[in-house]
């Protein structure tokens, strides 16, 4: 099995906020694909958002509400890229070889 530092933090939470980690050898597992395929959407999803939000943001008749709202979806993207790139970083230091 995975040793505890190795642990992949997946890319939703628990229902009280906490995050989610996967203890497996398995990387072509299916709770591993899962993760992939989810963090796969998070990532189209946020290219998305990023040119709707610029289309916005150039927009001069844009209403605060509708920005208002922007900035929640936008809050929302940003947590889960920087959960992705949290978990697909500490993969990296996991996998490389230790030098002595």
């Amino acid at each position: 099995m995975t040793a505890p530092n190795e642990l992949r933090l997946l890319p939703w939470s628990s229902s009280d906020g906490k995050p989610c980690y996967l203890n497996t050898d398995d990387k072509t597992g299916y709770m591993s694909r899962l993760a992939d395929n989810i963090e796969a959407v998070q990532l189209g999803t946020a290219a998305e958002l990023l040119e709707h939000a610029s289309d916005t943001l150039n927009d001069q008749d844009t209403d605060p509400e509708d920005m208002r709202l922007l900035a929640k979806e936008l809050t929302g993207s940003l947590r889960d890229v920087l959960r992705i790139a949290t978990s697909r970083g500490h993969l990296l230091v996991v996998s490389e070889p230790h030098h002595s």
